[in-house]
């Protein structure tokens, strides 16, 4: 069903126009600041140390309060027999005071002061 029309001449001068749109495109988005797919991305040289210790601090307080809570709990729990009634309590306690000393520490809630 070839009617000779397509040959290989014809075939060359198609893959020399795409690529020397693809060229253009390339240039046009290199002017763009776009980045290509195949580059990797701009690597972070600079992180901030404090914000890390700020989470590690906050997650520390709010995993401890809900820990000794529990903890606590299971304690009185054990040695009167109420299981599970105290452990719950001080568990949903800890838990309070953790969130509590979480927003303490970020300054949502104003630090507690005493007034003589």
């Amino acid at each position: 069903m070839s009617d000779g029309t397509r040959g290989g001449d014809s075939k060359r001068t198609d893959e020399a126009g795409l690529s020397a749109r693809l060229k253009q495109l390339g240039e046009g988005l290199d002017r763009s600041g776009v980045r290509r797919a195949n580059e990797a991305p701009p690597s972070r040289t600079t992180g901030d140390p404090t914000a890390f210790a700020k989470g590690m601090r906050l997650s520390a307080e709010m995993i401890g309060g809900v820990v000794v809570g529990g903890g606590l709990g299971w304690i009185v729990d054990y040695a009167l027999g109420t299981s599970p009634f105290a452990f719950i309590t001080l568990f949903l306690l800890g838990f309070a005071a953790g969130v509590l000393s979480v927003m303490r520490s970020a300054g949502v809630v104003p630090e507690r002061t005493t007034k003589d």
